[in-house]
């Protein structure tokens, strides 16, 4: 297992961070291209993605890798989970943010380390600790705050949590047998199916494809939406196969921390005191889980 001192873990460390802080930038290049409905954003992502993906995989000459993977049965079963849970946080996300719901978006990546933390216990065998039970009771408690105050579940912060927590908990299975940027052109490959489906569908309403629609401006925001995707997501591919799961879960605070700011300072969601309870809660068990890992680093380096 990886520690402070091996260099992979830095380098995991940096990649990891890096994608969240992208991720967590998000929500303002959504709103900027919001003339066109989410269904398409996300179709000219995964299209301008795989792109990317397959330009990358050329420049590094790894097509032979992708093809042994598909000649891996093991290998191929998490890489289409992967891929299927992550087109589920995509559509949902984007929806999310379109539809000015970006707060309950964040809430999402704030409970997503707890889910993380339940997956590696259930799917992995990992011990929690006392401090990491309370503070998925803290979680729990939120959930049911937040219920209270939207008066129903926080469904998009639940599948934006399940969804990328089940997403990392792939990656893991992989056991760094795939590189970030095969596992993304993979999934991108696989996605492209789905977004010439959702093109036609789109195409055939009164509104139609809004690409090229908007001036070149508005096709150079959808066309970088699509290469912002690809950039955190191998980021996040790299930083899982050189990190524990635990660690994964640990850093990735920074997105709902970017994204909250963002909702509440720029967009101006409102946030009733019922809403902070909930936040709080969650706030105080991401405390727990903060001041735990420390302990147990500071032990492991002793």
């Amino acid at each position: 297992m990886s520690t402070t001192k091996d260099p992979g873990f830095g380098r995991g460390l940096f990649y990891g961070a890096g994608a969240y802080l992208i991720w967590g930038s998000f929500p303002l290049i959504i709103m900027m291209i919001s003339f066109a409905s989410p269904l398409e954003v996300v179709t000219w992502r995964i299209v301008f993605g795989f792109i990317v993906a397959a330009l990358l995989t050329t420049f590094t000459k790894s097509w032979q890798a992708i093809g042994q993977v598909f000649s891996d049965k093991n290998q191929i079963k998490w890489m289409v989970i992967a891929t299927g849970f992550i087109a589920i946080n995509w559509i949902v996300y984007v929806v999310g943010v379109a539809t000015h719901q970006t707060i309950e978006a964040s809430l999402g990546y704030f409970i997503n380390p707890l889910v993380t933390i339940l997956l590696a216990v259930i799917f992995l065998g990992e011990k929690l600790s006392r401090a990491q039970w309370i503070a998925t009771g803290f979680g729990t408690l939120a959930v049911l705050v937040l219920s209270f105050d939207y008066g129903r579940l926080p469904w998009i912060a639940l599948t934006l949590a399940f969804s990328f927590a089940i997403y990392g908990l792939a990656k893991n299975k992989l056991g760094g047998r795939v590189t970030g940027i095969n596992s993304f052109a993979i999934e991108s490959g696989l996605l492209m199916p789905l977004a010439i489906v959702q093109a036609i569908v789109i195409q055939s309403t009164a509104a139609g494809l809004q690409f090229a629609q908007h001036g070149f401006w508005g096709s150079v925001g959808l066309v970088f939406f699509g290469i912002m995707t690809a950039i955190p997501l191998i980021m996040f591919g790299t930083a899982a196969k050189l990190l524990p799961l635990r660690f994964i879960g640990f850093i990735q605070y920074m997105t709902p921390i970017i994204q909250f700011c963002i909702a509440i300072f720029i967009f101006h969601e409102p946030m009733p005191a019922a809403r902070w309870a909930g936040f709080a809660l969650v706030w105080a068990g991401l405390s727990v889980l903060i001041v735990d890992g420390i302990r147990a680093g500071r032990r492991q380096k002793a």
